[in-house]
């Protein structure tokens, strides 16, 4: 453990690198989402979603069958109602953190999606909300590790198992009965709920590195230490140009966190610093992961533009960082860290973007602005886009149907 916390070099995310965040830049901007979008289902809101994969990277499917996690929760027209009486889908829409539950899907076209229902039964988890993580297959036996965060109260990664069985007709579930914890917020390099009551701690995704064959796990965090005492440092900043004022910068401290494997399970973990930090440039750094490229370590986030520092702006999207080393050090992409954002005309179209490793990026729709101050709720998958990534650029080069998330390999169960 000594040996790896001293081999990673926490690279930071500038305030320099954030100021070359450009709105629009048609290289780096997801084509604009239409209105008249399809959904999934009438009765359920997705959002994070999350392909069935390998320790590798790969994106799998199972006899066949693609299948994908997300968080989801039941529409509740009953409950959520305007003054008139009317279902005020809105609300709904907004209150849907606070009732996330994993749930399956499964497609043979890897888009025609049918839902499998709930992965975890009530009462399983042992706090209020499941929130996103990364679903894992681990053998041609249909084993699947699920690791997830437990939210509320507090906030844990963990991991749940389970088995996929198929038939020519559907795909289903089994066990995921008996829920691991793994590790919280630390305090030393992670911040705490004590720490700070708008903290973050989610999103665990696990993989081997392709060099050494060890299983790490990525996450999102801050930085530790109290709400507002972080010093924005030369090395946060970057070049930045005479007279940049950091304002309330030193509120907004996410991180990208890194831990190993201390066994082969993946039950035992030991917290290693953090990849890369944004300390004065942005608070979140959601659904970290990796696509591993032509010898490198490509290392993907995603980020609101409502977390952003004073003085900095950028879109929601994609956030990119690049190194011939998992431990670092890590640079952005296209010199901003940019990769793909929501344009401005539709600046809240689609989210929780995930880039697998030929290219496409799948998300989900937020919501799609209409006539005047109308708009739609979305809660459905969004078109696929694809990356092309040279080195330390990237480039969007098309767009492919609502949903599509097609397999890198397919995997017979005996």
């Amino acid at each position: 453990m000594d040996i790896l916390r001293d081999r990673v070099i926490t690279s930071c995310w500038t305030r320099a690198d954030a100021l070359k965040v450009h709105f629009d830049d048609p290289t780096t901007t997801q084509p604009k989402v239409n209105i008249d979008f399809p959904v999934m289902s009438e009765k359920l809101f997705i959002w994070d979603t999350m392909p069935l994969r390998d320790l590798e990277g790969n994106i799998v499917s199972v006899d066949g069958w693609s299948i994908i996690f997300t968080l989801t929760a039941v529409k509740q027209p009953d409950r959520f109602k305007d003054k008139n009486g009317n279902y005020d889908i809105v609300k709904d829409w907004n209150d849907r953190h606070g009732r996330a539950r994993m749930c399956f899907w499964y497609a043979r076209n890897s888009k025609s999606w049918q839902y499998g229902g709930r992965v975890m039964n009530d009462g399983v988890s042992p706090t209020e909300r499941e929130w996103a993580g990364t679903p894992i297959l681990l053998n041609d036996n249909g084993d699947i590790d699920l690791y997830y965060t437990c939210v509320t109260p507090g906030a844990t990664i963990a991991k749940v198992s389970g088995k996929v069985q198929t038939d020519n007709n559907s795909v289903k579930l089994s066990g995921f009965d008996k829920v691991i914890p793994l590790f919280s917020a630390d305090g030393v390099y992670y911040q705490t709920e004590e720490q700070n009551e708008y903290w973050n701690f989610r999103d665990p995704c696990p993989f081997i590195d392709p060099n050494d064959g060890n299983l790490y796990i990525v996450f999102e965090g801050n930085v530790a230490g109290d709400r507002g005492s972080h010093i924005i440092s030369s090395a946060d900043m970057g070049n930045v140009p005479p007279g940049e004022d950091v304002g309330g910068a030193k509120y907004q401290v996410g991180c990208i966190g890194f831990a190993v494997a201390r066994d082969s399970t993946g039950n035992n973990w030991g917290i290693l610093p953090p990849l890369l930090t944004a300390v004065g440039v942005n608070d979140q750094t959601e659904r970290p992961h990796f696509v591993f490229k032509d010898g490198k370590y490509y290392l993907f986030t995603i980020s609101h533009q409502y977390t952003y520092t004073d003085g900095l702006k950028g879109p929601d999207g994609v956030y990119g960082f690049v190194s011939d080393s998992l431990f670092g050090p890590y640079t952005p992409l296209n010199g901003s860290g940019l990769v793909l954002g929501n344009p401005s005309s539709q600046p809240f179209q689609t989210y929780s973007h995930y880039v697998m490793p030929n290219g496409l990026v799948t998300s989900f729709i937020d919501n799609v602005p209409g006539r005047g101050d109308k708009f739609r709720i979305g809660g459905t998958e969004a078109p696929t886009v694809q990356i092309k990534i040279v080195g330390n650029r990237t480039f969007v080069v098309k767009q492919f149907d609502y949903g599509f998330i097609p397999p890198l390999k397919n995997i017979v169960v005996r």
